[in-house]
């Protein structure tokens, strides 16, 4: 069934091809993770694509590969040169971006990067939005890996770049549209899912929700819009959020609520990484080993494995696939061993409850001592969790190190705001080290063999791994 919701881009869309054209159109932030695939997508279409970021980058390189007209960069005369049908832009350009202004002064129709992402996926039969403040990813990579497994050839956006689907996206038939759906700024009511799975969720983006009760509202609204929705039993909020909700619940848990159609049981670990048995509606379904380490990783397992099965999918599937999975980009990632002998991962955490996921992971793996370099994202993200990320990072191990990196600004104007990594540093014991040149060499000079060295946020902090010398 085609759900025609963005109508104003599936009119401009076909007026052109109507005429005989090739539709055009420019994509501002084109290599960040979820605009550079909607770009790809595009061009698998036929449309011709071009677009613009800031910085050269493996996804700027990716979809230029594909054919996009990269521009390192935001001018006017970009747009003007392209004469695009239409333009995207994502959630982090600002209304005064030189390339939105001159598409709004000439005419040019301008769509959200969630309303493009609704036109993209409404002509798909079934259409399954991973929800939730943390996870998405890697839930989304996880479902999207099932699903391949099995031979339903879906197509994909992830919101990270996944190994075993050669980047964050896949073309596939029309049946199934599998995506991550953003709830920042509400994009993810931009969206037209028939299955909703909802990770979990808090406070999160307090610099557009007002509150916790704003965000359960929103929630509220995505579960709504589905006709089935799996959702995590173990998170109160979660239930308040699908409470009233009148299509297919599934739910999924820890083993908290016995009640819970998946659940996991008689749980092991190796190496970081949890072994369980999958019990379906109170019945062992089969045994899961997983390659990804830490707990949270479980709950991501059994959103998965939950809609693998609402969707046909076999157990015999389920326990061959995700062994096989080894995690996304920036999730928890090796990047390899440093000259001196310490170990480096890195890690999206930005989120108080990212970091303590990551950090719980981190302590399964048995290394001698832990150095966790942390760039804060946003001025407003660290104001509103100043306590939460205190309490964290106050209550390291005496032996382990938390250094503390410049503050990621992203959108925001760091004058309207008093706190800094100096000030966050010295209230928690930590290391200020700010630039990543320092914090480079004192890794350098200060770490060895059996060492850990985790860098989290999600900002620029990769950026050090080229400053460092690996093996």
């Amino acid at each position: 069934m085609i759900i025609i919701k963005n109508n104003n881009i599936y009119r401009i869309i076909n007026q052109i091809i109507a005429e005989g054209r090739q539709p055009r159109v420019y994509f501002i932030g084109i290599g960040g993770v979820s605009v550079s695939s909607l770009a790809i997508a595009s061009m698998e279409r036929g449309f011709k694509a071009a677009g613009s970021d800031r910085n050269e980058s493996d996804l700027t390189e990716s979809v230029k590969s594909r054919g996009a007209d990269v521009n390192i960069g935001h001018d006017a005369e970009n747009v003007k040169r392209f004469s695009p049908d239409m333009l995207v832009y994502s959630a982090a350009i600002h209304s005064e971006n030189p390339e939105l202004v001159f598409a709004h002064e000439n005419g040019i129709p301008c769509f959200s990067r969630a309303e493009y992402l609704g036109y993209i996926m409404s002509d798909y039969n079934n259409r399954i939005g991973i929800s939730g403040m943390h996870g998405k990813s890697t839930t989304t990579a996880m479902l999207s890996l099932l699903f391949v497994s099995a031979g339903l050839d879906p197509t994909i956006e992830v919101g990270a770049a996944v190994k075993q689907l050669g980047g964050n996206c896949r073309e596939g038939g029309r049946d199934y549209f599998i995506f991550e759906a953003c709830e920042y700024t509400d994009s993810f009511l931009a969206t037209s899912p028939t299955e909703v799975i909802v990770t979990n969720i808090e406070a999160e983006h307090l610099d557009y929700f007002h509150d916790l009760d704003h965000i359960l509202e929103s929630f509220g609204k995505y579960i709504g819009m589905s006709k089935t929705a799996v959702v995590n039993a173990d998170d109160p909020n979660v239930l308040a959020a699908a409470k009233g909700f009148e299509g297919r619940l599934v739910t999924f848990s820890l083993g908290k609520d016995k009640s819970a159609d998946y659940r996991a049981e008689n749980i092991t670990w190796k190496n970081g990484c949890a072994s369980f048995d999958i019990i379906e509606r109170g019945k062992k379904l089969v045994s899961c080993d997983l390659s990804v380490v830490g707990i949270h990783n479980i709950y991501n397992a059994l959103a998965a494995i939950a809609s693998a099965r609402i969707n046909g999918i076999g157990a015999d599937v389920i326990k061959s696939t995700l062994p096989q999975f080894t995690g996304c980009a920036r999730r928890f990632e090796r990047i390899g061993i440093l000259s001196g002998g310490a170990v480096v991962y890195d890690d999206y955490a930005h989120h108080p409850s990212e970091v303590e996921a990551t950090l719980e992971a981190v302590s399964r793996l048995g290394f001698k001592r832990v150095i966790t370099v942390f760039q804060p994202h946003t001025f407003s993200r660290l104001a509103d969790f100043y306590d939460r990320f205190k309490e964290i990072f106050s209550s390291k191990k005496p032996e382990d190190e938390m250094i503390i990196a410049d503050i990621y600004a992203a959108r925001e104007n760091p004058a309207d705001f008093s706190v800094s990594s100096e000030q966050f540093a010295a209230d928690t014991g930590s290391r200020y080290l700010g630039g990543f040149a320092d914090i480079a060499g004192w890794l350098e000079d200060n770490t060895g063999s059996g060492d850990l060295v985790i860098t989290m946020g999600a900002g620029d902090v990769i950026k050090l791994h080229k400053l460092l010398e690996f093996r």
